[in-house]
Formats: C-alpha cells, structure tokens, sequence
C-alpha cells in the first residue's frame, strides 16, 4: 500500500497548447495552489509528493498508457480516494462519450467537465474535489486515532459526516452469502440508509428481494476477491445520490467489508444543470446558425429585388425614349387636324390618351425601380385609386373580387402619388397571397377615425385613412409583431423579400402619418394608411387634349440625341415651333457645329448619350460660347438627374418642350422640367 502524503496543490496535466497556463491561473485566482505536469509520467512522480485533486484533460490520457496512474490508484490507502477533474469535449454520458467508461473504471473518483465551460464551474469543482480531499484527509487522521485509542475510534466514528459501516456477511435460503447483517454503523450511514438502528439488522429485514440481491452481490465480489470498488447510486427511499467506495477489512482473521459513502446529492445536482446549460447553449448556437443563413437567404431576395429595379429603371428608360417620338408626333398631328376632321382628330386624341396611360405606367415603374426622389403635393384620394382599378384587378387575380369603396368629398392628402400607388399595390398584392383560395379585396378610403378593426393612431381625426382589407387566413399575434420588421416574411424563401410592410411602414412615417395592421388567425388582415390632411386642393388630372405651346421667338437650336427616332420628333416639334435646328447625332458632333459657327440660342441635348454625355457636352460648350442656355432631355431618374441642369422628363409634347426651351433662354427655369400636369416623382 502506497502512503499518501497530505497536500491541497492541484496537478495540473494538459500537454497541448495553452491550456495548462490558463488552468493553473483560473485556480491560482481562486487560492488554489497548481502545479503543472508535463507528461502523465511527471503526474505520477509529483502525486507521490501529495496533491488534493488532479486536473487532467481527455487528450492527455486518450493514447498514453494508464496502467502506472491505474495502479498508483490502486495502491492508495484505504482511505483515500484522490479527485480527479477530467476536462472532456464530449461530456460524461455513455451515448456520446464512449470512453467515458474507460475514464470512470481507471481514475474512479472522477468529475467530468465538458468544454467549453465557464470559469467559476472550473473553480466551484475543484474547490469540491479540495473539500472532499480535505474529508480524506480528515478521515485519514480519524483512521490513525482509531488504532491508537478505541475511543478516540467511537468519537470519529458517530461525528463523521460520510456514511460508515462494516458489514458480516451470512448464509441464507438463497444460498451462501446470499445476505449480510451491520455489525457496525455511524449515524451518518443510518440517516442516508433510511433505517434507525440498522445495527444488528439484516439487509433483507428493509429492503425488498431484488434490491437485497443487488446490494449483496456488488459487497460480495468485494469479499471474495478483495479488490475495493467505488460507485455511484441513488437510494430511491431517501432520494439521495450517493458516492461509496467497499473495501475488505480483516479483524481477527475475519474478513469483513467496510463500506464509506458520500452523500453526492448536491455535486449530481450542479452536474445535471451543467448539462442542461451545455445543451441550451448549443441550441442557442443552432438557432443563430439557422438565423444567420435566414438572413442570408433575406439578403439574396434583397439583392434580388435591387436587381430587379435596376432592369426596370433600365426598361422604362428605353420606354420613354420610344414614347417620345410618338408623343410629340400626335401632338404635331393633332393640331393639324383640330377643327378640320373631327373623325381624324378623334383618333389621334384616342392615340394621345393611350401614350398618355403608358407615360403613367413608365412614371409607376420608375417608382418601383426607387429612380424618383420623394416629392409631395396634394392628392386626391378618390383619383389615385380609381385610376388603379385595373391594374389592382390584374394584380390580384380573377379569383379575388376587389370592391373600392371611397367616402365622398374627402380633402386631398399630402403625399408622393408615384410612391402611394406602389404602397396601395404592395398591399393589395399582399392581401392576394393570403387568399389562395380567392376571397374579396376591399380598398376603402374616409375621413380619420377607427380601421375595420377599431385601431386608431393618435391624431386619427386630422388624417384620411386608407385601408386594404382581405378575408384571408389572418396572422396571430406573435406574427402580427413583427409582420412590419425588415425582411420578416412568413413566404417561403424565394417566394418574398419580406421588404413590402416595411417600406410602407417608412413610407407613412416619412409623411408624417401611420400605418397601422390589425389581423387575426381566420379572420383576415386589414391594412391602415392614415394620410395627413392637404391645405390645398390637389390639382386636376391632365386632360390629353392640346395645349397651346407657348411661343419663344424664332431661335436657332442646336439639336442633340443619338437615338434618330427621338432627334426627328423633336425637331419636327422644335420646327414647328419656328425655330431653325441644327441636329448632331451625339457630343463630338455637337462641339464640331459649335466649333464651325452655327451661332445656336441655345443646346437641347440627350443626358444619356455614348463618349460625351449631356452634362459634358454642357460644359465645354459654355467654354466655347459662355452663357449658353442648355436644356437636358432624359428618359432617366424620372428627370431627376443630380447634374444642376434644367431638366425635362420623357416623353413630352410640343407645348412642354417649348414651356422649358422658354424658361431656359429667358433664364426662369428650375432643376426639372415635367410634362404638364405630370406628379412629382
């Protein structure tokens, strides 16, 4: 038997890396004394010198032998039973630490400790394995007064807080040493057991056949083979977890087996919530990786949705600048047949109607492209809607009926009408794939007050409220709070960017309203836009009619654009007009005729054109002739440009072009120029 010296230093064996160092220091911050171990060879060397516990790591041990720290266990004295911290990645349980029992059957008394764990669990063991090591110790001194006094022995014996008992073992009717009776027994082994006075009684007097079987076949092997055990169990009548080591023992010539326990209840306890934090913490660590490839899901449908503006701002810029020749040569043709034939004036006033419609639809596109700054003025509710009818009706589907319902003589409301209409869609599109089934769309419109559902922001009565209502299957509350989040959405992935609510949430901040949405599983959703009351009336739409040009004195105008279509009904327009025109078929061009003196009044000029761009073409012209008056044309950004230029959005008639030409000669014009009647975009 190997003698143990007393000692409360911590050994620590961790080869790779840092991990020793930061072991040592953790314990060194908790008043605890390391000494770090270089090989489990030098572990063994230095537990001859006396140490309280040993901190070894899985690696450490996982290929080296075990054999010498095995039988230096082994051959410890009877009453000690040396700690041992094992840091593991997979944890104590058989299912996913298969060498857990290889561990537990070679180190004994050992607490597992999966990785990563939090510092203060590291030290709340160690400081565990110290308390025990120090009842070792105590236990040890106990023993050495025991051989010397016999009362001293009693004292130790009844005060113990480790249960201690010394077992005889009997022949029984089922069959030799089939039971054994206390012969001796602390009040500690007593009160843990369960049973008062248990000396003197036999095992199966208190516990039922099975469990006595049980009990005295683990003792029995102890007897017979005299190698000590140490295991763990619960005592399911007193619901305490205990930790006991047997050992045979030979008083007289009689062998007999002491049994020495503790009472684990606690340690099981922390160990159980060790756990159950460990597994919290890789769920959490599963719901973050799922998030985050959510998002990045989000972030490729945002990625999506951006180039998907980008084609279309790039189609309605190719859409305008084939309206444009069209647009100017109705105009042109509509003023030659007014008052002369009506049925030709009828259709080229029909013609004019529909060019006006696609210059709406290419204005609405670039909204949706987000080419248009946000502008307000007033809008008349009543007319934005009804002018969406159709679309609405196409959007949603035959299987949805769609029913406006607008309460008469509402005031016009501050907003972006380009912007609006894209929210009114967004909305209807929305109540549309909550009805898979069909169901009936209802767009209603009335001064303040109450949605369908009773929600009312604050200042409801100085706002006209805009609501989309479906009868579709409705969201519940966990959904309805977060249904306006960026990039939220209850779609499948692929089917939805999750940006919709949110953009008309923004966009009801931005004009000082609210955007309110009440909803509930069955009963469908209702959508609230609450508008700002408008000052002032909204103007009247645009009639498609002519309009008398206005009349800026015969000019020479020096004609600019690469696309032939769109120079020669402009030029026809500007001749028209009276003017002479000189046409240059891009920039270079352009500067050559100015170089050769044409004397131009004033440029009107393409912005998007190939080598010099109408911006370029700007500036050096004014270097050749300073002050020329330049007018951009541009079927881009909704006339929109950032260039300091005065502007005109295609496409345009006759009489918006020669209102602008005008401005600029004459030196009144602002940064945009818009067809009449056009809304800010």
């Amino acid at each position: 038997m190997r003698r143990t010296t007393v000692s409360e230093r911590a050994l620590v064996l961790a080869p790779r890396g840092r991990d020793a160092g930061i072991a040592a220091a953790m314990l060194g911050e908790a008043g605890i004394e390391a000494a770090i171990c270089a090989s489990l060879a030098a572990a063994i060397g230095e537990l001859d010198h006396g140490a309280a516990f040993l901190l070894v790591t899985e690696e450490a041990i996982a290929t080296s032998d075990l054999h010498p720290l095995s039988v230096w266990l082994a051959e410890q004295e009877e009453w000690s039973d040396l700690p041992v911290i094992l840091l593991t990645s997979r944890g104590g349980g058989l299912e996913r630490n298969p060498a857990a029992a290889r561990h537990l059957e070679v180190l004994g008394n050992v607490t597992f400790l999966e990785r990563p764990f939090h510092p203060t669990t590291l030290v709340s063991l160690a400081r565990s394995a110290l308390r025990g090591r120090r009842r070792q110790y105590e236990a040890r001194a106990r023993l050495l007064a025991l051989r010397d006094s016999e009362e001293r022995y009693r004292t130790l014996f009844d005060s113990m807080d480790e249960g201690f008992c010394i077992i005889d073992f009997l022949d029984g009717p089922h069959g030799p040493l089939s039971d054994y009776v206390h012969v001796q027994a602390n009040p500690a082994y007593s009160a843990n057991a369960g049973v008062p006075d248990i000396v003197g009684k036999r095992l199966r007097e208190f516990v039922s056949p099975s469990e006595a079987d049980a009990w005295a076949a683990i003792y029995r092997g102890v007897l017979l083979t005299g190698e000590p055990i140490r295991f763990e169990r619960e005592l399911a009548e007193t619901a305490r977890y205990l930790e006991l080591s047997a050992f045979r023992i030979e008083t007289q010539g009689k062998r007999q087996v002491a049994v020495l326990f503790k009472d684990a209840t606690a340690r099981r306890c922390a160990e159980n919530a060790l756990r159950e934090l460990n597994e919290t913490l890789e769920r959490r660590v599963e719901d973050a990786v799922a998030e985050r490839e959510l998002a990045a899901a989000q972030l490729h449908e945002a990625q999506k949705l951006e180039t998907l503006g980008q084609l279309t701002g790039g189609v309605a810029h190719d859409i305008n600048n084939l309206l444009t020749p069209i647009t100017g040569a109705l105009d042109l043709l509509s003023r030659r047949y007014l008052g002369t034939d009506e049925r030709a004036a009828r259709l080229v006033g029909g013609a004019l109607q529909s060019a006006e419609r696609a210059r709406v639809l290419v204005s609405r596109l670039l909204g949706f492209a987000r080419r248009q700054a946000l502008e307000t003025r007033p809008v008349d509710v009543l007319t934005l809607v009804e002018g969406m009818r159709d679309l609405v009706a196409s959007s949603v589907g035959a299987a949805v009926a769609v029913e406006i319902r607008i309460e008469p003589d509402l005031p016009a409301v501050i907003a972006d009408p380009n912007q609006l209409e894209l929210a009114l869609l967004n909305l209807c599109v929305n109540a549309r794939d909550a009805m898979p089934s069909g169901g009936r769309l209802t767009i209603s419109a009335a001064r303040g007050g109450a949605g369908e559902r009773g929600a009312v922001p604050a200042g409801a009565e100085e706002h006209v409220r805009l609501s989309v209502a479906d009868t579709g299957t409705g969201m519940d509350e966990a959904t309805l709070a977060r249904a306006i989040e960026p990039f939220y959405s209850t779609k499948e992935v692929g089917k939805g960017t999750g940006l919709g609510l949110s953009m008309v949430h923004g966009l009801a901040a931005q004009l000082g309203g609210a955007f309110v949405l009440t909803s509930a599983p069955g009963e469908g959703t209702c959508a609230d836009l609450y508008l700002r009351v408008a000052q002032e009336e909204a103007a009247p739409a645009p009639s498609a009619g002519t309009t008398d040009a206005t009349r800026l004195p015969p000019s020479t105008i020096l004609l600019v654009d690469d696309e032939e279509l769109v120079r020669t009904g402009t030029a026809d327009m500007l001749r028209d007009l009276g003017h002479v025109v000189h046409e240059a078929e891009n920039g270079a061009d352009a500067l050559a005729k100015l170089t050769g003196g044409i004397g131009a009044d004033a440029i009107v000029t393409d912005y998007m054109m190939p080598g010099i761009s109408g911006a370029e073409l700007a500036e050096r012209a004014r270097k050749l002739q300073p002050g020329l008056p330049v007018l951009v044309i541009t079927g881009y950004a909704g006339g929109n440009l950032d260039i300091g230029l005065p502007q005109l959005a295609k496409p345009f008639r006759q009489a918006d072009l020669a209102s602008a030409l005008e401005k600029v000669v004459t030196g009144t014009s602002g940064r945009t120029e818009r067809p009449a009647g056009d809304p800010p975009a």
